[in-house]
């Protein structure tokens, strides 16, 4: 699978970034982040509810609905893709995003990460982003096995406990990626935000699994090791309200309409899109979103 990041304001053109399998950061000022007009997005919205149901059966794949008692489905979402009415509380900024080349040791990928981290605070950013599932190889077999109680902290989540650290020392916010999260007897696919202080500001579980199955190319069931998240999730940060998703959430257009409904200046998705649809896939979706 080859790892990428996207970054756009909800309200226009995506922003992609593909990397190759070298490690590496890219940085950029993001003049996508200077101006935005104060509109009135509450319009038809004020009473709204949010459904989350599954797709079909045995996909292990979910999708949103935005319902408003107060509008055809069709105004809705021309009203949720309205800019804004939220000001930016910091003015034009720079982000980094960071490849990271994924190894079988734990230890050295996070390692790794906090040298591309470092890099990328030293050069400015204010914004860092990691990819999705950045600490282990991408793999059923190796979910369990490199999963992090992030709840927990401390030694129960070294990768977590090394981004904190960072975010705090660096005075950066960090979108960290994803990793396998340990939570009871199941597994998410998580990805964690950081703010300045060091403290966990957000936790998005990876909503939609990815399962595929194209003969002699590839066969792949996330859902046979991981459970689906439930929410979106939505945070206030230092540079901003950013809205995450990970890699397939991408795909569903529910989810970018709650979070430009809601007020997003930035949506944030980490991904490992592998080299047979994600091509095809990831930057449409991108553009479309």
């Amino acid at each position: 699978m080859k790892a990428a990041l996207a970054f756009h304001h909800p309200s226009t053109i995506s922003r992609s970034i593909f990397f190759s399998s070298s490690s590496s950061v890219s940085l950029s000022r993001s003049p996508i982040l200077k101006f935005y007009p104060k509109l009135n997005t509450n319009n038809n919205l004020t009473h709204q509810n949010q459904i989350l149901h599954g797709s079909g059966s045995g996909s292990g794949s979910r999708s949103i609905r935005i319902m408003a008692s107060s509008s055809s489905s069709a105004s809705v979402a021309e009203q949720a893709r309205a800019p804004p009415a939220l000001p930016l509380p910091a003015p034009p900024f720079m982000i980094a995003l960071c490849q990271i080349t994924v190894t079988p040791d734990k230890e050295r990928n996070i390692a790794h990460a906090r040298s591309k981290i470092q890099e990328a605070a030293a050069k400015g950013a204010k914004l860092v982003l990691l990819p999705e599932i950045w600490n282990s190889p991408y793999s059923n077999d190796c979910f369990p096995v490199y999963a992090e109680d992030i709840d927990a902290g401390g030694d129960a989540s070294p990768s977590t406990t090394m981004l904190s650290q960072l975010s705090r020392n660096l005075n950066i916010t960090i979108v960290g990626g994803s990793i396998p999260e340990r939570s009871g007897d199941r597994i998410f696919n998580t990805c964690c935000v950081f703010g300045t202080d060091g403290n966990l500001k957000a936790k998005h579980r990876k909503i939609h699994l990815f399962d595929i199955d194209i003969p002699g190319k590839i066969t792949f069931m996330e859902s046979k090791t991981l459970t689906a998240g439930e929410t979106p999730t939505i945070v206030d940060t230092e540079v901003g309200r950013i809205g995450i998703g990970i890699c397939y959430d991408l795909r569903f257009q529910e989810l970018a309409m709650i979070y430009a409904a809601r007020g997003a200046h930035l949506l944030c998705y980490p991904g490992a899109f592998n080299m047979t649809t994600g091509p095809l896939h990831w930057e449409l979706l991108q553009r479309a979103r």
